[in-house]
């Protein structure tokens, strides 16, 4: 009688089932955990001998029954192929010559670590999302520079960004470490989120005599924002980088709080070490806000014509229909292919950038009143003679803040001369006989 094949499945099945459940107790072979298994592999030679053969070069090793891995250790030491692959494989690299047509050739080794050191970068400075690391594209772009690129995830990026700060952050504390005076500049910022913060930079220079700028941190400054605690904040940064001691000059604008920080602050360090001058230098007043004080005291004087200019422009901008109009009247003029700028009224520079837009679309504004029944604003010809005047003479202070503001170089030793300029050009505009002077 034959078997049922149904019942032969059946009995199959159940042997396989008990026999996996024995298994499950039964111990284990320990898994091979040293990382000569990497490298090697177990072979069976022809008169069933158990030998190891090296991955990278296929000398045998014999197999020891105590399971020993020694020899192939020592053996992974002196195998030649495994070198050559451990300092990794160079590749050629065409460079252009400095005469035509001549080329050099280098060898160079793609390095993943180093690539995700400059990707962090990439996203701090140009403040991406953690997530760009994962699109499409940018992903394909990678593979196509080198197939060796290897996707990261947010989360990587995320903590090599943490990583980096941190080494950078290191960096600069053993070259403060080093020095023993610095400068410190401090302004107070406030965000879009309406969080009120101070942005501290420190300035110095090292044995190489080499100017270096750190900002050290963006301190947020609790209410209520008084001297004493603009200055609790300051010192507490200062102290959190060890420089507490090392102050030489506080830079800060002429607000009459920074007065009370400057003062605080000259007494701690002058507690803890002798100000050089007995410190009649440790306050530092920033020049290029003394500036946009006057230029800003003098703009209230012609603030009537300032107005009508800005309204000119607002009255251009306000409808395409009306940019169109203006567009057209520009290019039958031959004028220089520029755009009307809409000032803030709290930026000076911003006001000079306009009167000089303006200025010089001053034929455009004639015409364009001419066919705009609605334009109301038109400066006279004394007007526009004023602020010809005006955007030439602040065309002086714009150029020296420019200068005076500079944070890679020192500034000391250049805004005099730069104020120099701009007391020779009032001297002449006061004795200038068209204002009666």
């Amino acid at each position: 009688m034959e078997d049922n094949p149904e019942v032969v499945i059946l009995d199959e099945q159940a042997r396989a089932s008990n026999d996996e459940d024995h298994e499950a107790f039964c111990k284990k072979k320990r898994k091979t955990s040293s990382v000569v298994w990497e490298n090697f592999h177990e072979i069976t030679l022809a008169d069933g001998t158990i030998v190891h053969q090296c991955n990278h070069c296929g000398e045998k090793v014999k197999k020891y029954k105590d399971g020993t891995t020694t020899p192939m250790r020592r053996y992974l030491q002196e195998c030649p192929k495994l070198k050559v692959v451990q300092k990794g494989q160079l590749k050629l690299n065409a460079m252009p010559g400095k005469s035509d047509g001549a080329s050099g050739i280098l060898n160079w080794k793609f390095d993943m670590t180093r690539m995700r050191e400059v990707i962090a970068h990439m996203i701090m400075v140009h403040e991406l999302p953690f997530s760009f690391v994962e699109y499409d594209l940018f992903n394909v772009l990678m593979k196509e520079a080198n197939p060796s690129y290897t996707k990261i995830s947010r989360a990587m990026v995320k903590q090599d960004c943490i990583s980096a700060y941190g080494i950078a952050r290191k960096r600069i504390q053993k070259l403060l470490n080093l020095v023993n005076s610095c400068s410190i500049t401090t302004d107070m910022w406030t965000s879009i989120q309406n969080i009120h913060y101070m942005v501290v930079t420190c300035h110095f220079v090292d044995s190489d005599f080499k100017l270096h700028k750190c900002i050290l941190n963006f301190v947020e400054v609790p209410p209520p924002y008084t001297g004493i605690r603009i200055h609790d904040c300051l010192y507490e940064c200062l102290k959190e980088w060890k420089i507490e001691k090392k102050d030489v000059t506080l830079t800060v604008d002429n607000a009459k709080t920074n007065d009370v920080v400057a003062k605080k602050l000259m007494e701690n360090v002058s507690i803890q070490k002798k100000l050089p001058i007995d410190g009649k230098m440790f306050h530092v007043r920033c020049c290029a806000h003394i500036l946009n004080l006057l230029v800003q005291d003098g703009l209230t004087k012609i603030k009537d014509i300032i107005h009508n200019v800005r309204e000119c422009v607002k009255h251009v901008s306000a409808s395409p229909g009306r940019l169109h109009t203006f567009s057209e009247l520009s290019k039958q003029l031959q004028m220089p292919k520029k755009h009307l700028i809409l000032d803030v009224s709290t930026r000076w520079n911003a006001t000079y950038a306009m009167l000089s837009t303006a200025f010089e679309f001053k034929k455009v504004f004639v015409n364009y009143a001419e066919r705009e029944s609605t334009y109301k604003t038109l400066p006279s010809e004394e007007d526009w003679q004023k602020v010809e005047d005006v955007w030439h003479f602040l065309g002086l202070f714009n150029e020296a803040t420019k200068v005076i503001s500079g944070s890679e170089y020192p500034t000391s030793n250049l805004f005099l001369q730069e104020l120099y300029g701009i007391k020779e050009a009032m001297d002449d505009l006061f004795l200038d006989e068209r204002y009666g002077c």
